[in-house]
């Protein structure tokens, strides 16, 4: 039985010809992406804000902005009302009263009573409480992990090869992180702890697969000392191309199916590691390899004197 191959052998796609092009496109949508994020903000959830989110199902669909006039008119002060996966699902996000607890469970209880007089039939799913300070809190901690993990990877890329490619591993992780926030502030998906958990991950993958083309390319640059870099990086590239579509491939699906058949809770989550692995493949290709050629990387930049005279290994056929 013949094995299906995603990748044909032998594969030669010139893929640095193209990498001045996907320089100024990355450029360009990085820039775009931070600057949307900085003007309009993200959508964050109450994990990060704190005060009540009320997830109600309602039989039906139901229309916002009535909703929304009948929870403004219970003066609890400034809502954000939003559909949650579907028409029939919608999050109540309210600040939290001053009072404590006891005040939250009394607003609590109103909204309920409200939603249900108003809307027979609709299901109360979920009432979350977060106070200020574990939000504040929650926030500072979530970022200093994203920061810490990006550059504990940088420094390991470093040690492990050389700073060029430590270098080019933070750059690539900055690229991805920054494109998956600017489409959350472009698209109103609330952030919240499962996407600060996706993000985390987005690294992690992304961190994979650059390692693997590193690891092929620092292989070739001592074994084909007279290649230029260019022909040595897409030597590379294609040599760990199958890897790559297939990795992706697979972990795409699994993210699929949970984005239309999973739980509501974790579409956040699922949708980040889904955008994150995407972008992530092409950071890999266009943006970790390229970068070895802007900081002057040649196939003997990493060879002592002595070696840099006595290469003498030919091209390969």
């Amino acid at each position: 039985m013949k094995l299906l191959k995603l990748v044909p052998d032998h594969t030669n796609i010139d893929f640095m010809r193209w990498r001045n092009v996907a320089l100024v496109l990355s450029l360009i949508a990085t820039v775009a992406s931070l600057a949307f994020t900085a003007y309009r903000g993200l959508n964050l959830g109450v994990d990060f804000v704190g005060g009540q989110l009320v997830r109600v199902t309602f039989p039906q669909p139901v229309n916002v902005e009535q909703l929304r006039a009948k929870v403004d008119a219970m003066k609890l002060g400034e809502a954000s009302i939003q559909e949650f996966g579907s028409a029939k699902t919608v999050q109540i996000r309210l600040p939290k009263p001053p009072g404590g607890d006891a005040a939250a469970n009394v607003v609590a209880s109103r909204v309920k009573a409200e939603v249900e007089k108003d809307y027979p039939g609709a299901r109360i799913d979920s009432v979350d409480t977060v106070s200020g300070k574990v939000s504040e809190e929650l926030a500072d901690n979530s970022a200093i992990a994203v920061a810490l993990a990006m550059l504990g990877i940088a420094i390991y890329i470093w040690i492990r090869f050389e700073w060029q490619f430590g270098v080019g591993a933070l750059l690539t992780l900055a690229h991805d992180i920054a494109m998956t926030l600017g489409f959350f502030a472009f698209t109103r998906l609330q952030v919240d702890l499962n996407v600060v958990a996706a993000f985390l991950t987005i690294v992690g993958y992304s961190l994979n697969d650059t390692v693997v083309i590193y690891d092929r390319i620092r292989e070739n640059l001592r074994k084909y000392r007279k290649m230029a870099i260019l022909p040595l990086l897409n030597l590379s590239l294609n040599e760990t191309l199958a890897r790559t579509v297939v990795t992706s491939f697979t972990v795409l699906i699994a993210l699929g199916v949970l984005m239309l058949i999973g739980p509501e809770v974790i579409f956040g989550l699922a949708i980040a590691i889904f955008l994150g692995v995407v972008i992530g493949t092409y950071s890999s290709i266009y943006i970790s390899s390229p970068v070895l050629v802007w900081l002057g990387v040649q196939p003997d930049s990493f060879l002592k004197g002595d070696e840099k005279e006595e290469a003498t290994e030919a091209q390969p056929a």
